[in-house]
């Protein structure tokens, strides 16, 4: 079984043509499939769900769909905030991924509270993205190593493939093992762009509204029978980062000692060089991430200590 699926619930406004009702109706059918779609999950042992909510790309729309859509968020967060027990009882920890700064003032602070609320469940977890897309997710992580080496927590050689994904709004996330799309529309769409390289992508013809618990299962048994597959890819893919991480920190031993106008006496002299780079690397990185847990905190609190 999926460990975490993903979903582009598209398809609310051609529903919303479909039944001729306003668009905002479609939205709001949407979030009511959301919550069904996530019971369907518990109930299979899924224990994480990330969905696409809002793209930055959404504020181009018509005022009024995006004041609509807003007004709604604010309507499922607060209600999400009054639902605190239920959520404790499942264990449910609600994240929200993307460039909050976007979004009203008010509904960062309704996110900050239930990001520090639900923070300490862990029994699954749901992750929303809103005012998200995956290029400005992939820049901020680029911008958080930038600020690390400016601080002196990081050195640039230190940046890696690893380092970027554990910078990510993810980040606290396996990646998808299932990436499904609804409507029809056969893209991404900006969404998880470097969390799904193996991830299986379902693309499915119903629109979100009218999505069933028959089409996640067939999501899931396409899954399963590319299962090999996909693992043996993303093997292979954890091997060659483990392998490029290694040669890098030779090279930085090579350049050390370089510097130093020394070499090692003996294979175990050098492979005690190589595990003290490679201590000292982990030290930092562990440092470094760290401070941005902090700086993430420190700015949820801020949003509550603001509201109160």
């Amino acid at each position: 079984m999926p460990r975490h699926i993903a979903f582009i619930m598209d398809g609310n406004r051609r529903f919303a043509e479909k039944q001729k009702v306003k668009k905002l109706e479609g939205h709001s059918q949407g979030f009511a499939k959301l919550t069904e779609t996530l019971q369907w999950c518990l109930s299979l042992g899924i224990r994480e769900v990330t969905v696409y909510a809002f793209s930055i790309e959404n504020f181009k729309r018509s005022k009024e769909e995006v004041d609509g859509l807003m007004e709604l968020a604010r309507q499922k967060f607060t209600r999400l905030l009054e639902e605190q027990e239920n959520l404790e009882k499942h264990g449910v920890c609600v994240r929200m991924l993307g460039d909050l700064t976007l979004l009203p003032q008010d509904i960062q602070q309704l996110i900050a509270k239930i990001e520090l609320t639900t923070s300490r469940y862990n029994s699954c977890f749901l992750n929303i993205c809103l005012a998200y897309t995956s290029r400005e997710e992939i820049s901020h992580a680029v911008q958080e190593l930038a600020w690390g080496v400016e601080q002196g927590l990081l050195q640039p050689s230190d940046v890696s493939e690893s380092l970027i994904d554990k910078c990510l709004y993810s980040c606290k996330s396996p990646h998808p093992d299932i990436l499904i799309r609804t409507s029809g529309e056969v893209r991404l769409s900006d969404f998880l762009l470097w969390q799904t390289s193996h991830a299986c992508l379902v693309f499915q013809p119903v629109l979100w509204p009218e999505y069933s618990f028959w089409n996640l299962w067939g999501a899931i048994l396409r899954f399963q029978m590319n299962y090999n597959a996909l693992q043996k890819a993303r093997d292979m893919y954890m091997e060659e980062r483990k392998w490029q991480q290694l040669e890098n920190d030779k090279a930085q031993v090579t350049e050390k000692l370089k510097q130093e106008g020394s070499s090692p006496r003996d294979p175990q002299a050098w492979q005690m060089l190589l595990q003290d780079c490679r201590a000292k690397r982990e030290e930092r990185i562990q440092d470094f991430l760290q401070a941005l847990e902090r700086k993430r905190a420190d700015f949820l609190e801020k949003l509550v200590s603001a509201s109160a």
